[in-house]
């Protein structure tokens, strides 16, 4: 299994039960396919550097996990069908971006 993040932006016109419950799908869908959550974090309303949709502003959240490559080609899929989904970017990270990711998340806890 390799180790992956997905960051995603909802649109802004959500509440904000409406966008945990989007980002719950999305991370419900990974635990089915036998993925396993590390971190999942929401970074809020943030200002886009362009505008997408004729939206200024989107909810970004991200989720970090351990998964098989198929997953992520039927995630994104279900991420492209999901018209709250404004854009997505997965990235494997490697074993120093590992290290990294979790070096950050003990800081953030500490």
């Amino acid at each position: 299994m390799n180790q992956y993040e997905t960051v995603f932006i909802l649109t802004p016109v959500l509440s904000d039960v409406q966008m945990k419950e989007a980002a719950d799908k999305f991370k419900n869908y990974l635990v089915e396919k036998g993925a396993e959550i590390i971190s999942e974090e929401s970074w809020g309303l943030k200002k886009l550097a362009y505008a997408i949709e004729k939206k200024t502003s989107g909810f970004y959240c991200m989720i970090e996990y351990k998964a098989e490559p198929t997953v992520i080609a039927k995630l994104e899929l279900q991420m492209r069908r999901d018209e709250r989904v404004l854009r997505y970017l997965t990235v494997k990270n490697e074993k120093y971006a590992a290290a990294y990711a979790e070096k950050r998340r003990n800081k953030k806890e500490a």
